[in-house]
């Protein structure tokens, strides 16, 4: 279903039969939206701990070796690319991990949870948060300090919710209660932290993936087993 989707959005797309006007303000809202809940799923998929462990290691390493590969190559090759800009912006396509199109393709072929699947999302991690960042970098020192106050926001929001949580207190019982509920509680509040996120990324103009990406790890942090009513 994800590739003939694909395969349709490059028929009727500008660059297609023109019938799907990509620049129109509703697709571009709906692309945005599409995308984040996307990478907040990723996210969420993801067991941070899998990053620091040695598959974790293991992508990062595998991502920085494909990089200066695919640099070579576009050095080796002019066809590919000319300038800098140009060398590092086809060094990223060919490093892009497209993590967001290889997500439901797993969730079809129930991939997430086995060792492949696994896999799978630890290294694509590293290729997808590559990205991200680098195409939202600016001065060196300004990117650091964006990226470290939504470090230290997403840590501040994961600290909270978790020892909300342990501590049991009204928060967490008021949303416990309409856990499953008509009113859905607990997606508005993920969809909340979701919103929080992209719009500091957006702000700041960095990646909404990274944004949506923060939000997964946030919420996989404060239930680290999961949820089956908000999963469902």
């Amino acid at each position: 279903e994800t590739v003939l989707l694909l395969v349709a959005g490059a028929a009727l797309g500008p660059y297609g039969a023109g019938i799907i006007d990509s620049n129109s303000d509703s697709i571009h809202l709906l692309s945005e939206i599409g995308c984040s809940l996307l990478f907040l799923l990723a996210g969420y998929e993801i067991d941070p701990k899998s990053l620091t462990g040695s598959d974790g290691r293991h992508g990062l390493y595998t991502w920085i070796a494909t990089f200066i590969l695919a640099i070579v190559t576009a050095m080796a090759v002019p066809i590919f690319a000319t300038g800098s800009h140009g060398i590092i912006a086809t060094a990223l396509l060919l490093t892009t991990t497209a993590l967001g199109t290889l997500m439901p393709i797993m969730k079809e072929r129930d991939l997430l949870g086995t060792r492949i699947g696994d896999l799978i999302l630890s290294y694509g991690t590293w290729g997808e948060l590559a990205v991200a960042i680098l195409l939202s970098a600016r001065a060196t020192w300004q990117t650091a300090a964006i990226l470290g106050s939504l470090f230290i926001g997403c840590v501040w929001i994961s600290h909270l919710g978790s020892k909300a949580i342990k501590d049991g207190n009204a928060i967490y019982r008021f949303l416990n209660s309409k856990d499953g509920a008509s009113s859905q509680t607990s997606i508005r509040v993920t969809l909340l932290l979701l919103i929080l996120l992209v719009t500091f990324s957006a702000i700041f103009e960095l990646d909404i993936v990274l944004g949506a990406f923060a939000a997964g790890f946030v919420l996989r942090y404060i239930i680290p087993d999961g949820a089956h009513s908000l999963e469902t």
